[in-house]
C-alpha cells in the first residue's frame, strides 16, 4: 500500500518510515502541508492512506485535512499531542476518518492503519440491505447516495459517521453493543476502536443537532431513538 506521510520533522518521520516500510507500506514524505497536496494531484497513482500531523511549518494540518477531502476520498489519519475531545470532533468535522494522540504505540498506528485502509472507494453501508431510504422523524437517510438531510437541511457526515449512523438506523431502539459496532464499522476487533467510537458518536450527534437521537446504554453500547418514539 502507497501510504502519504506528512510530517516537518525528519528524525521522526525516518524513525516512523522505517517501520512502516517494514510492515509493507510504500511511503512518500511530505515535509510541509503543501507538499502534501501536490502530492495528492488527481494524475497521481494515489495512496491508500493519508497519516497528517497537524504541527506543520507552512499552514494548520486542520486546514490541510480539510483541502485534502475537497481533493481525494482517500483516507486520513490526524496525528497530533491534541488530546482533547473537541480538537478530536473538529478533526472528524474535516473529514479526518480517524485521530491518533502522540505519544503512540507502533501497533496501534499500524493497526488504526490498516483499519481505515480496509474500505473500498465505493464501500457500502453495512446492512444496507432492504429500503433505499431510511426515515426518523426530520432525518432522512439515503443509503444509495449515502446522502442525510435534517428537515431541509442536508448535513455533511464523513464516511465513518454515515457508516455508524445507518447501521444504528436500520434497527431503531435495539441496543448495539460496542464490539459490534466496531466489527461491522470500522470491520476489525480491535478493542482501542472503542475511543474512536465515542468520539464519532458526539461528532453525529452534535451534526444531527439532535443529542437525544443516538442514547449511550451504559455498559453495553448505543442506540438510535426515533424521534417521537
Amino acid at each position: 500500500m502507497r501510504l502519504l506521510l506528512v510530517e516537518d520533522d525528519n528524525h521522526v518521520a525516518a524513525a516512523l518510515s522505517a517501520i512502516l516500510v517494514r510492515h509493507g507500506f510504500d511511503v512518500t514524505h511530505a515535509r510541509s502541508g503543501e507538499e502534501a497536496l501536490e502530492a495528492l494531484v488527481p494524475e497521481s497513482d494515489g495512496f491508500g492512506v493519508v497519516l497528517l500531523d497537524l504541527g506543520l511549518p507552512d499552514q494548520d494540518g486542520y486546514e490541510v485535512c480539510g483541502r485534502i477531502r475537497k481533493r481525494t476520498a482517500t483516507p486520513v489519519i490526524m496525528v497530533t499531542a491534541r488530546a482533547d475531545v473537541r480538537s478530536r470532533i473538529h478533526g472528524l468535522n474535516l473529514g479526518a476518518d480517524d485521530y491518533v494522540t502522540k505519544p503512540y504505540d507502533p501497533g496501534e498506528l499500524l493497526a488504526r492503519i490498516h483499519a481505515v485502509s480496509r474500505r473500498t472507494a465505493h464501500e457500502e453501508a453495512p446492512g444496507t440491505a432492504g429500503e433505499d431510504v431510511l426515515r426518523l422523524g426530520p432525518v432522512r437517510i439515503d443509503l444509495p447516495t449515502r446522502q442525510v438531510t435534517v428537515g431541509d437541511s442536508a448535513v455533511q457526515l464523513t464516511r465513518k459517521e454515515f457508516d455508524l449512523l445507518a447501521l444504528l438506523a436500520q434497527r431503531p431502539g435495539v441496543v448495539f453493543r460496542r464490539e459490534q459496532i466496531i466489527s461491522e464499522v470500522w470491520r476489525t476487533s480491535w478493542e482501542g476502536t472503542g475511543r474512536t467510537l465515542e468520539v464519532h458518536v458526539a461528532s453525529l450527534r452534535a451534526k444531527l443537532r439532535m443529542p437525544a437521537l443516538i442514547e449511550t446504554v451504559r455498559g453495553v453500547g448505543y442506540r438510535l431513538v426515533a424521534p417521537g418514539a
